[in-house]
């Protein structure tokens, strides 16, 4: 069963398209495989509940990249109490003064819990390197310490999913430009991301010897295009889901039961209490 339920989560085979072609992907035709994998989340979620799993899936990508979007799309239809994320500040001083990975432990998952990472504890690997908040040894302590945590965070139950979201220096350029002229997203943007924004390279160079580093069969790296923003989540919902033995756990047939008579109840006035109708 595990393996049909896999197979409604993948994309149907019109879905593998030429670059150019990939741009004909519409409004309509993504919320339409949006729903679809919606109901695939919700299906994984009553699976994670009733096996009592513990999934960790981790975001990590360029500043633009689409990781807070892409983790809209999966949580918007799933519930809060099994789908947990988590986006840490920079850390205080007593956490500075702790182990680095020590922060980071306390948020993984326990048992029917799926906690995603908007950025993680690769953090260290990333933007504390290129930005100069760590000296060059604390990366090399890093980058040799996370696969062998990952590897016990796998040995005891946790399903580890890494996804490195790739934008190009053009989409990226036109996302931020963007942020600075919409005043709903003009909060996105931080004084860092404007220094980070000249480091492109360093950057690149950072991500690649992370990737050296940490991909490891036990928990490997997986990297999404994401310039197109739609088909990118698509692509990392179908995948993500792909990656996990879920099975779709019966429920019995739901109806509404019958109300209970007024017994003579009279509805107050609540009209003076009423929201002004501006709408």
């Amino acid at each position: 069963m595990a393996k049909k339920k896999q197979a409604e989560a993948e994309a149907p085979e019109e879905r593998a398209e030429t670059p150019s072609e990939a741009q004909k992907l519409t409004r309509k035709d993504y919320e339409r495989e949006l729903a679809r994998l919606h109901v695939e989340l919700v299906k994984l979620q009553e699976w994670v509940r009733h096996e009592k799993k513990k999934i960790c899936i981790v975001f990590e990508g360029r500043d633009g990249a689409g990781k807070g979007g892409t983790i809209k799309a999966i949580t918007e239809r799933v519930s809060p109490r099994t789908f947990r994320v988590v986006a840490l500040p920079a850390p205080t001083e007593r956490e500075r003064s702790q182990m680095y990975i020590q922060r980071y432990l306390p948020h993984l998952p326990a048992a029917s819990e799926v906690v995603i990472f908007d950025r993680s504890w690769y953090n260290r690997a990333g933007v504390e390197r290129v930005m100069g908040f760590c000296t060059d040894h604390d990366v090399e302590v890093f980058l040799t310490n996370a696969p062998w945590v990952e590897r016990a965070m796998v040995d005891s139950g946790v399903i580890l999913l890494k996804y490195w979201l790739e934008v190009g220096q053009d989409e990226q350029t036109r996302r931020l430009e963007d942020r600075i002229d919409d005043g709903r997203k003009i909060w996105k943007l931080s004084e860092m991301d404007l220094k980070s924004y000249t480091r492109w390279y360093d950057y690149s160079r950072a991500r690649d010897e992370m990737f050296r580093a940490t991909d490891k069969p036990w928990a490997p790296w997986f990297v999404v295009r994401s310039d197109d923003k739609k088909r990118a989540r698509l692509n990392i919902i179908t995948h993500l889901l792909s990656k996990i033995p879920y099975e779709e756990i019966p429920r019995p047939k739901v109806e509404l039961p019958k109300r209970k008579k007024d017994d003579d109840y009279v509805e107050p006035d609540y009209s003076d209490k009423l929201v002004p109708e501006v709408f």
